[in-house]
């Protein structure tokens, strides 16, 4: 089956900063597993899938426009650390240079802590990747069709994906 809207794709991929170390290796966690067709992934790279079936591999790179974004200098705010989604419920010892995810009104935003304070942090909102010419090197782990449950909800349900 090949890669098209509405199709569940599982990849394992390794993210890099063009001529840097890897970024990101989804072999560490298990692969990725996405709705194809509804923005999940970066634009170019849900473009470089499309028509491709398990088993294929590609390597595609992205300036920071078709990528993550340029970074931007005012991005950098000082939020409350209520604001912190934190799903253990565990205490967190924040830390300079750590990424957190932020609840927005737009949803989940990762952001990167500058400075730690008592109730606040001061921290960067461009994607920590924001500015980076990067590499995906993919392999195209397995398509399916997408259930209709998945396809009204927008994402996948199962093993890589959403429970609830």
């Amino acid at each position: 089956m090949v890669i098209g809207k509405d199709k569940v794709v599982a990849i394992h991929y390794k993210l890099s900063e063009q001529g840097h170390e890897v970024l990101e290796d989804s072999h560490e966690d298990g692969p990725m597993v996405y709705l194809h067709g509804h923005g999940q992934l970066i634009k170019g790279l849900e473009q470089a899938l499309e028509g491709k079936q398990a088993g294929e591999r590609l390597s595609v790179t992205f300036s920071p426009d078709d990528a993550f974004g340029q970074r931007t200098e005012n991005a950098l705010q000082r939020v409350s650390i209520n604001h912190v989604i934190n799903p253990s419920k565990a205490k967190i010892k924040f830390k300079p240079g750590m990424i957190v995810q932020l609840n927005t009104k737009a949803g989940a935003v990762p952001a990167t802590i500058i400075k730690v304070g008592l109730k606040t942090l001061d921290v960067d909102a461009n994607h920590p990747y924001a500015g980076k010419t990067v590499t995906f090197d993919v392999e195209v782990i397995n398509v399916r069709e997408a259930e209709e449950e998945e396809l009204a909800h927008g994402h996948v349900h199962g093993d890589g994906g959403v429970h609830h």
